[in-house]
Order: structure tokens, then C-alpha cells, then sequence
């Protein structure tokens, strides 16, 4: 059954009003018609529905509540990803993948090494397209919340968030001693945590070391060198398998 994403203004009483790029994707794609019956995610409150499908045009598609549906598809932990900016398909895999593996937040990171520099006008329609496929991937894996996208900060702007979560790694290749599970077993009730992840050419020493300095705990992913888009996809990967059960 499909999935489409609503806000609390879209809902009124036991009638949900669909609306924009959704509208042509029941229509027109998928030919849903009337009394066929749809999943519906309220991403404000997280609330689940099946609802049919009463009337439609091409503004909306209204659809009437048949019922709430229990849904707990959310982690328990919730884990930001800082990710230094990579090139724009690296970026929208990453968000794609960690989106379907329970990612809650993405921050873009302009670093040493970036390799892409974005103006404020390109910054914008980045964020607004890598948002919008935050969502298609929502709706793929039946998450109940879009990740959210955040502007693109600078590193520096990192070191003053550090506090606001239980802990905050680094995957960073030149470590060799600490590892990302000892950690896990370290802060196994740990509820919010983010995770720091270099550009293509990594984190230079200099950034390393603020970051530490901060209070940042660097970690590593393995004997091998993971690529900037594969390494946020193992380290969600495994921070969510070992602090979910």
C-alpha cells in the first residue's frame, strides 16, 4: 500500500486533503481512483492512517480516515549526520541511503577538503532538492518523519553544538586505537548522537584537532579507508543495530 506524507493543516476531522506533486503521483502514476484505500503519515505528529480516496481533481486528492494504524517504525535513537560535503551524487545517495536505514537529521559541512563550494543561491536549491528526496525515501522505507535537511554550516560552527548530544564521533582514518563498537558498549543507553564524516578528501589534521579539543571522540570504521558516501551508510548502520536492541 503506498505512503504520502501530510501536515496538521491538511488534516480536518476524519477528511485528509492532499495536495502539490503528490496529486499527479495518485492520478496520474499510480491511477489510483475512488474507494481505493492509501497509507497516510501526519510527519508532524508521526500518526499512521488508512484512509480511501472520496473525491479528487487536479488541486487535491480528498481522502476520508477509515481508521489509525499503530506504526513504530522510528528508532529510539536519534543520530544527525554531519556530512562534509561531497559531490552532489555523493550527497544524494547518502541522504537516500541513511534515510531508509533511520537517520533523523542531516547537516551539510563545509570543510578543508570540500571539493564543492556552494553560494547561498546554490545552497538553497541543493537543500531544497536533497529534502525532497529525504521524502521520496521516507516514503519507500514507510518511515513516519522526513529526516530534515539543514542548511549547509561551517566546521567551525560545529564546535559549539557539541553538547547538545549524549556524544558526538568523528569517523577519522589516522585513528587506530579507539574503535566504534567499544564506544557503542561505552554509551549503550545513549538516546542523541551525531556523527562528523569527512569529504571525499577527508578531515584535515588541523580540523582533528579543534575537534577534539571540543570534545568530539574520534573513532574508526575498520582497517579499511571507506569512501565519504559509504562510511555514514555503516557507521547509521551499525550505531543503530547496536543502541536499537
Amino acid at each position: 500500500m503506498q505512503k504520502f506524507f501530510v501536515k496538521n493543516n491538511q488534516i480536518e476531522e476524519n477528511i485528509i486533503n492532499i495536495i502539490e506533486e503528490d496529486v499527479n503521483h495518485i492520478i496520474n502514476v499510480l491511477r489510483l481512483k475512488r474507494e481505493d484505500e492509501i497509507q497516510i503519515c501526519n510527519q508532524e505528529t508521526a500518526k499512521n492512517y488508512i484512509a480511501k480516496i472520496v473525491q479528487y481533481d487536479k488541486e487535491k486528492v480528498v481522502c476520508k480516515i477509515e481508521r489509525e494504524i499503530k506504526s513504530e517504525v522510528e528508532p529510539k535513537v536519534n543520530v544527525t549526520l554531519y556530512q562534509g560535503l561531497p559531490k552532489a551524487d555523493k550527497m544524494e545517495l547518502i541522504i537516500q541511503k541513511t534515510t531508509e536505514i533511520g537517520i533523523k537529521r542531516i547537516i551539510p559541512v563545509s570543510m578543508e577538503r570540500s571539493i564543492v563550494k556552494l553560494n547561498e543561491k546554490d545552497s538553497k536549491k541543493k537543500i531544497q532538492r536533497w529534502q525532497k528526496i529525504a521524502e521520496v525515501a521516507a516514503k519507500q522505507s514507510k518511515r513516519d518523519k522526513i529526516p530534515q535537511i539543514e542548511d549547509v554550516i561551517n566546521i567551525s560552527k560545529i564546535y559549539s553544538n557539541i553538547n547538545e548530544y549524549d556524544i558526538f564521533i568523528v569517523a577519522y582514518e589516522n585513528e587506530k586505537q579507539i574503535k566504534l563498537k567499544e564506544i557503542l558498549k561505552k554509551y549503550n543507553s545513549a538516546k542523541n548522537i551525531a556523527v562528523l564524516i569527512g569529504p571525499e578528501g577527508g578531515i584535515e589534521e588541523k580540523e582533528i584537532e579543534k575537534l577534539k579539543q571540543s570534545g568530539v571522540t574520534t573513532v574508526s570504521l575498520g582497517s579499511t579507508i571507506l569512501r565519504t558516501e559509504t562510511a555514514p551508510i555503516v557507521i547509521t548502520s551499525n550505531i543503530l543495530y547496536e543502541l536499537e536492541n
